[in-house]
């Protein structure tokens, strides 16, 4: 008979560093969803921000793309994060918007890795059985349980913003993971 030993992140000292910080993307050119996140020294997290970069429509495309840049430059410098971790794409019906979003997320990626960051991916179904349980939950679900893991009252009003603070959480759940092995 096999014995498994349940270790929670409160029980083992020295895994992660007291106060991490994590950067959550949810990747866009039109609206980019991000969410700051940091560990507490109780093991626990808490939102420091998010929210949502839009770009605007009547530019052109490469110029929302720089847009996208600086804004995650920006975000970086002012949380510092020790790791971002971004969503990978997943589409099935239109070719274009997911040529358009790649070339956002790789302008991301780019910037993350500039900064010096170790950068996590996850796909949508990684994101939901990190944060329910079940990699087929649903978005309300999901933002219920970000809320009520980040302690935020209320509603997320955004669903980017939403979904970056999961993929942050989800990015902060792996890092626990892979120092505990």
């Amino acid at each position: 008979m096999m014995m498994w030993k349940i270790i929670l992140p409160t029980q083992v000292k020295n895994i992660m560093p007291k106060q991490e910080i994590i950067l959550g993307i949810d990747p866009g050119f039109g609206r980019m969803g991000f969410g700051a996140i940091e560990k507490m020294k109780t093991g626990e997290w808490r939102s420091l921000d998010y929210g949502c970069i839009d770009t605007s429509p009547k530019k052109k495309f490469v110029e929302r793309l720089q847009e996208v840049y600086e804004a995650v430059e920006f975000i970086i410098k002012k949380y510092k994060p020790s790791v971002v971790g971004v969503e990978k794409l997943y589409f099935a019906r239109n070719v274009t918007t997911a040529i358009e979003v790649a070339q956002a997320r790789g302008v991301i990626l780019l910037c993350a890795v500039q900064a010096g960051l170790q950068v996590d991916e996850y796909t949508p179904q990684q994101i939901k059985q990190a944060i329910t349980g079940y990699g087929k939950a649903e978005k309300q679900q999901m933002q219920k349980m970000v809320a009520m893991i980040l302690g935020i009252k209320g509603k997320i009003k955004s669903d980017d913003a939403a979904d970056a603070l999961a993929v942050a959480l989800c990015t902060g759940q792996s890092l626990w993971v892979k120092k505990v092995k």
